[in-house]
């Protein structure tokens, strides 16, 4: 009796080609503010270990986005091209969480993992023992690996409910991939909340490092977010800048 082979058909793939995927996805980033308008990109090498494709593959999906007016190119680079707050504007409120300093360092490290925060923190945002929420972890440091900076901020329910760039964040934050949220508080404030912050700055015993505890809430006291510092002051200085009301 003959064997008959099984006929199996191939389910084609219609999903967008790979280049076109890399795109959108960098087009999501972008309008999280992961690099503002007017900042220049990553070069291709970095663009490609960020995504694990190809630099071709990163070439095909920035023409992409050339073509749609959404990049510009110059000698130096290309450039974010979306309508925004330009890139070195004043952002009060930046913290860890904006993990912008104001002089050049080395060794910066931002990630986000959805994972149950800090007890301290689940406390301090209202959550439940255990309930997993978004959480940013940041460490930094200056040349030569003096003056490190670590933080973990957690978000609150409301944050995330009210705030759709922090929302986004949930599918993707593997605690692995780079996530500078330099944004957040430009984010919460466009979706109509007032930021009221209380921080609580402690020397450690026994070292040299000071830590800060940063609460922010809303107009209608609702915990959005909070931030635990550590800096390493032997190298490092802990800077706040105030502005002052005009006289009148």
């Amino acid at each position: 009796m003959a064997r008959t082979t099984p006929h199996v058909q191939s389910t084609p793939d219609t999903r967008p080609p790979l280049y076109r995927r890399v795109a959108d996805q960098l087009l999501a980033e972008l309008r999280d503010g992961i690099v503002p308008p007017g900042e220049r990109l990553p070069g291709e090498r970095r663009l490609a270990e960020h995504f694990g494709v190809s630099r071709e593959t990163v070439r095909q999906a920035l023409d992409v986005l050339r073509r749609d007016g959404l990049l510009s190119t110059d000698r130096r680079g290309s450039h974010v091209a979306l309508p925004g707050v330009p890139a070195g504007s004043p952002a009060p409120l930046v913290f860890p969480v904006g993990a912008r300093a104001t002089e050049p360092r080395t060794g910066d490290r931002a990630t986000v993992v959805w994972a149950p925060p800090p007890p301290e923190h689940a406390a301090a945002l209202g959550l439940v023992p255990g309930h997993a929420t978004l959480v940013h972890r940041y460490t930094s440091s200056a040349a030569g690996g003096n003056g490190r900076r670590t933080a973990v901020t957690s978000f609150s329910a409301v944050a995330l409910a009210e705030v759709e760039e922090l929302a986004r964040y949930r599918d993707r934050a593997d605690g692995v991939a780079c996530a500078q949220l330099r944004r957040a508080y430009d984010w919460m404030r466009r979706a109509g909340l007032a930021l009221h912050h209380r921080d609580t700055i402690t020397l450690q015993p026994d070292t040299a490092s000071v830590r800060v505890v940063r609460r922010v809430h809303d107009q209608y006291a609702r915990p959005l977010e909070i931030t635990d510092l550590l800096v390493d002051t032997r190298q490092d200085a802990l800077v706040y800048e105030f502005t002052l009301p005009a006289a009148g």
